[in-house]
Order: C-alpha cells, then sequence, then structure tokens
C-alpha cells in the first residue's frame, strides 16, 4: 500500500489520482475526518493525522510499502517552525513504522539553504528526511503552473495576468499533473539509497508565454501585468496572507528573479509531457466550473 499525504492538495491530490488510476492499494492522509467521503468513493484507504505528531505520523504509514511525504504550503504562522515540527514529526513517524521506501516532494532550488525564501524550508526539509527510508527519492518540480490559477480572475475578468516574474524570464515550471505522475511512478520503481530527480514541465516556460497560453484557451487577448517589487507586500496583505508567510514567498520571487532557484545540475532530470495549453486549460475549466470558490 501506498500512502500520501496532502492529498487534498495539488501535487499530493494528483499522485494519489495516478495511483489510483494504475490498480494500486492507496491510503490517503488527510487532516480532517469530514474530508474522508471523497476519497472512500474513489477507492482509497483514509488515515487522519495531525502531519506534526509523530504517533500519528507512525499510525498512518503502518503496512506501507511506499510513502508520499511532503511540507505543506504555509497559510499561516511561522513556515520555518512549521517545517521544523513536521519534518521531525514524518522522520520519526517513518523509522518507527520501518518505511522502507519515501518520495518526498521538494522543489527546484532546494539545494541552497537560503536566499530562496520559502523554498529554503524545503532544503530543511530534505536535510531532516535525508535517513527517513532505506531507499529515498527527493522529487524537485518547477513552479507550478496551476499557481496561475491565483490569479485566474483577474485573467477572465480583465484579459491580465498579473505576475511577480519578469514576463520574458523562462523558468523550470510543470503541471501538477506531471508531478503526480513522476511520483507514483517513482513509488513503483525499486532501488536503494538517495536520489535527487529535478522535474520540469516539456519546456521552461515564461509569465508571456502563459498569458499566451490563457489568451489561446479563451480566444482573446491577454497581457501579463509585471507588479514591481515595492508593491508586492501590499498585494500579499490586501489579500490577508499573514505577513511571516508573505515574507517568504516574496523571497521565493527574489529567489527566481536572481537565478537562484534553478536547477542544481548532477541530479537525475525529468520532463513531463503536459502541455502549457493544456494545463491552463484545466485551470480555466476549473474556475468556470466554481466560479465561488473564494
Amino acid at each position: 500500500m501506498d500512502v500520501i499525504f496532502g492529498a487534498n492538495g495539488r501535487a499530493g491530490g494528483e499522485t494519489a489520482k495516478a495511483l489510483l488510476a494504475n490498480g494500486r492499494s492507496v491510503r490517503v492522509v488527510l487532516r480532517r475526518a469530514e474530508q474522508a467521503e471523497a476519497w472512500r468513493a474513489r477507492g482509497a484507504d483514509v488515515a487522519i493525522a495531525d502531519m506534526e505528531d509523530t504517533n500519528a505520523v507512525a499510525a498512518a504509514l503502518q503496512g506501507a510499502s511506499g510513502a508520499f511525504l511532503i511540507n505543506p504550503p504555509p497559510v499561516s504562522g511561522d513556515p520555518y517552525r512549521s517545517t521544523e515540527l513536521i519534518g521531525t514529526a514524518l522522520a520519526q513517524g517513518a523509522k518507527r513504522a520501518n518505511l522502507r521506501k519515501a518520495v518526498v516532494l521538494s522543489s527546484v532550488g532546494a539545494q541552497h539553504a537560503s536566499g530562496t525564501g520559502v523554498i529554503s524550508t524545503l532544503h530543511r526539509m530534505e536535510t531532516l528526511l535525508a535517513d527517513a527510508a532505506p531507499s529515498i527519492a527527493f522529487l524537485r518540480p518547477g513552479y507550478y503552473v496551476e499557481t496561475w490559477s491565483e490569479v485566474a480572475d483577474a485573467v477572465l475578468g480583465e484579459g491580465v495576468l498579473p505576475t511577480f516574474l519578469d514576463p520574458d524570464l523562462k523558468i523550470p515550471m510543470v503541471s501538477t499533473i506531471d508531478v503526480g505522475r513522476t511520483a507514483a511512478t517513482l513509488l513503483g520503481e525499486e532501488w536503494t539509497g538517495k536520489r535527487v530527480i529535478e522535474l520540469g514541465g516539456p519546456d521552461d516556460w515564461s509569465a508571456r508565454e502563459v498569458a499566451d497560453a490563457f489568451a489561446t484557451v479563451l480566444g482573446r487577448p491577454v497581457t501579463p501585468a509585471f507588479i514591481p517589487g515595492p508593491e508586492r507586500a501590499g498585494v500579499y496583505a490586501e489579500a490577508g496572507v499573514p505577513e511571516q508567510v508573505a515574507d517568504a514567498l516574496l523571497g521565493m520571487y527574489d529567489g527566481l528573479a536572481s537565478g537562484r532557484i534553478a536547477r542544481e545540475g548532477g541530479t537525475e532530470d525529468r520532463r513531463g509531457t503536459t502541455s502549457l495549453k493544456t494545463a491552463v486549460a484545466r485551470i480555466v475549466e476549473g474556475v468556470r466550473a466554481n466560479p465561488d470558490r473564494q
């Protein structure tokens, strides 16, 4: 049985769905019991656990042949302290459960301990989980295409794509569809020791290319609208993002602009197959299907 943490998130959800589609036995680990029924309907076993609770993590991992482990994206509080608590609980829980194989979700740029904002929490997560299982793979995807869903209302309503990235800066991007497929594939492979896999889409893309993909899907012009550094904290504040979380996210965009958040090289380099247009079309479909989602 494969155990998937973060199944209600983008990457964890895609991983669980890919495994179930492949006929694998899956247990999803959720924070709240009311989230369970939808996954049981898909054929998954369900465990409820607080990821900062070592005992709960160990119980969720009992009987696992492999596990997908994550550090959830920060939404409140201190993301660095949260990483310490979750990483420690996952590492200790994995050892108590005698977990043999783990795929750990990380990120391009996680080779650096600092200068990358929130990505540095994933460097720390890699360190904390380095010996959590005899077979461990750190999966480092690029920037998720699906992150652009956070500004999809402006795209659909105003024909502009707000961006903290220079519109012409190409960076590693990948759809979470490919993240899930790759994680599922890794859980089906056999190896011993540590692996680092850097994952991108078929090409590196820029914000301008994302805007062009939205334009193609919508059949009307979409223009990237660059938001300069001094204005970004205000954007997060207006959106209600807590200051500590906003600071960590802003540091990530500084790291992308400087080129610090980039492939390490000398690792396993994989490319997904999901096109930018396909991923953007799914964003648009999701927004139209859930107009009252926020």
